[in-house]
């Protein structure tokens, strides 16, 4: 959980939203440097690897090990200064190429290099727990823009996603990832919200920094239907995007959207006392990561026919995936 970050009510509802399947969406992300190093493998689509759109990743810097052993953490939302170097919540160390009030070096390679230390070595993400076939499985009609790597792609920036516990906790955590976007979106079909009668209302203006891409602009978009320019301007922050200005790059580039689904995740607790990630690997059970996402729209009997259908959706993907649901599946 990132102690920086605005936690807002949730993903969908805040004064005056209105409740609807498809409709109500919560809010997060997109792209300002590209992501070039994390995300030069991305081939989708209309992904970042079109022709003329992402700059060849700078070489990384070789300093001796002993140079990064004394780094600091990397802390979201702490200020840096150019030289200054940490060290990622993976284990890998970076130079601050560039001021900056905390971007994420992983993600803002404007601002941060990656550096070779003789004694570090980032993980393998190639063992996602959920295999492609799986994945084909689970959104057999899903739109092109949402593909398998680009979810692992963008898992390179979460380390700790399906990544803690046993395999069992990793594929209930993956299943109930997967099941609540898949809900989001009917299957990873839709990238941004169907009903336009709502954009308008995704705008607080109470904020300081305000809509300055409109009123209506920030309505739900990716995997998770980010919404709310609370929501566009905190996940920008923490990604080194800038969202707030151009919330359009989270239903243009499919790379990005995916990282705005696994930052709500990650780090956002919304409406509840847990992110959906601590919730899975807690033990506190997929109806808590009901509440982060929509809790005060449909959990405690707000909308019970909403919170089924994701029930069902997790228990369908824990089945693909071989491992018991867990307790304390609704909310």
């Amino acid at each position: 959980m990132r102690t920086s970050t605005v936690r807002a009510p949730g993903l969908h509802a805040q004064r005056g939203s209105v409740a609807c399947p498809l409709t109500d969406r919560k809010g997060p992300f997109v792209l300002r440097e590209r992501l070039r190093a994390l995300l030069v493998g991305v081939v989708a689509a209309g992904s970042l690897a079109t022709v003329g759109l992402l700059p060849t990743p700078a070489a990384a810097a070789h300093p001796r090990a002993d140079e990064c052993a004394p780094a600091p953490n990397w802390t979201s939302g702490s200020s840096y200064r150019a030289g200054d170097v940490v060290r990622y919540t993976d284990g890998s160390f970076h130079l601050a190429k560039r001021d900056n009030p905390g971007y994420n070096p992983v993600v803002s390679t404007r601002h941060w290099s990656t550096l070779s230390c003789d004694d570090t070595a980032a993980p393998a993400h190639d063992d996602f727990v959920v295999s492609e076939a799986q994945f084909d499985e689970m959104f057999p009609k899903r739109n092109p823009f949402y593909t398998y790597e680009g979810l692992t792609d963008a898992m390179k920036a979460f380390p700790k996603f399906a990544r803690t516990g046993n395999d069992t906790m990793r594929k209930q955590e993956a299943a109930a990832f997967l099941a609540n976007i898949s809900h989001e979106t009917a299957g990873l079909y839709y990238i941004k919200e169907v009903n336009e009668d709502n954009y308008p209302h995704y705008c607080d203006r109470e904020r300081p920094y305000g809509c300055p891409a409109g009123q209506d602009a920030y309505y739900g978009r990716g995997p998770i239907q980010l919404s709310w320019n609370f929501n566009y301007k905190t996940a920008g922050d923490w990604l080194g995007i800038d969202l707030l200005n151009d919330p359009w790059k989270v239903e243009r580039d499919p790379a990005v959207a995916m990282m705005t689904a696994l930052w709500y995740w990650n780090t956002q607790n919304g409406p509840g006392p847990l992110t959906g990630h601590d919730a899975m690997v807690s033990g506190a059970g997929f109806g808590q990561t009901i509440r982060s996402i929509n809790g005060l729209l449909e959990c405690d009997g707000g909308n019970p026919h909403q919170v089924e259908n994701r029930v069902r959706l997790y228990k369908e993907y824990t089945e693909i995936l071989g491992v018991p649901t867990g307790p304390n599946l609704s909310c």
